[in-house]
């Protein structure tokens, strides 16, 4: 009984570790919050507000009630084995070894228990310095998460894109539509590093190239995220193709800055003001959203990753093409020898390695 009343003892201690990581607390306060506001006369006034509201509920209360009936089960196991009767010995250590399980089981789900993880993701390619290499790089990537995509079967949708002055292109934002695409992908946001023989050097020397990614959850109800109108400068101008041509004979491109944080996006895609005004705004409060997830993260600081930071030597992942080939994670410590297959689209090992490496810590 001893034996069990240990084992008890340090798999709550373990459980308590990831509820405090979890911030429950906090959680159970804003479902507290939700659920009052569900409870006023004139809550469903407006359905769409309503109904986004009762889902974050749902979704509430399906993260934290496991948790709370394991501690629940675990502190009942707790006593009876603090009583010392042999008799149920056998019951408690079976008890236990399921309440094991049933741990086991909830620490797999952190995986994707982050917020926004079953949002769909907005991904931005940006090209470093370096010019055409740096560009073509980062047409590079984009070609490795449109591979991945397509072998998973989900639908991709580009938003906007710069095309290189050469080659390549300086810019790329799309949406990727999936489960859980933004805690699938979380773990690409950061710098990129590609080492090579140039194919844009006479002397055909090796070149460093980086490109940063950036990954954010989509959130396109305003409910989700409210963003106060006086926070926000609105710009339109005319939009430019290439060699400064005109696309558009009218002011549909939107520029939008947010003032409190500084943040820019701009999109020039559709030919109509009003839809890059609106996919501007989900993009903004995309980006809103992952700046509160980076908050958090430096907040708490058990998260090592996603990468936070917006600085180019913040590198997150090494993908060696010369004098050998090796794609490497730095956080993970995953790392392959078939770089041309991870560029392929292969980034399904790389993805598991690092969501499991943030379990860990």
């Amino acid at each position: 009984m001893h034996e069990i009343s240990k084992k008890a003892g340090e798999l709550v201690g373990q459980v308590d570790v990831v509820v405090q990581q979890l911030d429950l607390a906090k959680l159970e306060n804003d479902l507290e919050a939700l659920r009052s506001k569900s409870q006023a006369p004139d809550f469903w006034d407006n359905s769409d507000y309503a109904q986004a509201t009762m889902k974050r509920i749902s979704k509430l209360e399906s993260r934290i009630e496991p948790w709370r009936k394991l501690q629940t089960e675990l502190s009942e196991v707790s006593d009876l084995a603090a009583m010392n009767d042999d008799s149920v010995e056998g019951l408690l250590e079976k008890q236990l070894g399921n309440i094991q399980s049933k741990f086991d089981e909830l620490k797999r789900g952190l995986q994707f228990s982050g917020p926004y993880d079953d949002s769909d993701a907005i991904v931005g390619i940006y090209a470093g310095a370096g010019g055409t290499d740096a560009q073509d790089w980062a047409q590079m990537l984009l070609r490795m998460y449109v591979r991945w995509t397509e072998a998973q079967g989900y639908n991709i949708k580009m938003i906007d894109e710069s095309a290189g002055e050469e080659a390549g292109i300086k810019s790329a934002t799309f949406e990727i539509e999936g489960k859980y695409m933004f805690g699938k992908l979380k773990g690409e946001h950061g710098v990129h590093r590609l080492v090579r023989l140039s194919p844009f050097n006479a002397d055909n020397l090796r070149q460093t190239s980086f490109a940063k990614v950036e990954v954010m959850p989509k959130i396109d109800s305003p409910e989700t995220l409210v963003i106060d109108e006086k926070d926000l400068k609105i710009d339109v101008y005319r939009s430019g193709g290439h060699g400064g041509q005109s696309v558009n004979t009218t002011d549909s491109a939107v520029r939008i800055t947010h003032l409190p944080t500084g943040l820019v996006v701009a999109i020039q895609n559709e030919r109509s003001q009003l839809q890059n005004k609106e996919t501007a705004l989900t993009i903004l409060r995309s980006r809103l959203a992952q700046l509160q997830i980076e908050q958090h993260a430096e907040k708490v600081s058990e998260l090592k990753g996603p990468n936070q930071s917006a600085e180019w030597g913040n590198q997150i992942r090494s993908y060696v093409l010369h004098p050998y080939k090796q794609v490497k994670d730095l956080r993970s410590k995953y790392e392959t020898s078939d770089a041309e297959g991870v560029l392929d689209g292969k980034l399904d090992e790389l993805i598991k390695a690092y969501l499991e490496s943030t379990l860990a810590h």
